[in-house]
């Protein structure tokens, strides 16, 4: 827990994902649409991947990847994005969080 506190301190949006994870792209995706630059962790291509997938996944993370951080908070996996997104609740968490500002 205390690996993915430092990595994602000081930064609005945080995404955990893996190269091959064409769902963790679509959030990706969806989250730039809006003017966000998310900074990407992805999991199978940095030397601790691992270990960080193990702490997402004690976090609560089912499965680990995507892993949406907003503000420094854990906001959740595609579902409970595209749900966000789906009630207009995104947009604002975005701006709090001050990754957009329109």
């Amino acid at each position: 827990m205390d690996m993915i506190t430092s990595i994602v301190s000081d930064k609005a949006v945080v995404i955990f994902s893996k190269s091959t994870c064409c769902i963790s792209h679509s959030i990706t995706s969806l989250i730039r649409s809006f003017g966000a630059n998310p900074i990407i962790y992805e999991l199978d291509e940095v030397a601790n991947g691992k270990q960080i997938e193990r702490a997402l996944l004690e976090m609560g993370c089912q499965p680990s990847v995507p892993a949406v951080f907003i503000g420094q908070q854990f906001i959740g996996g595609s579902k409970t994005i595209m749900s966000l997104h789906l009630r207009n609740e995104l947009v604002p968490l975005l701006m709090n969080a001050r990754a957009i500002w329109i």
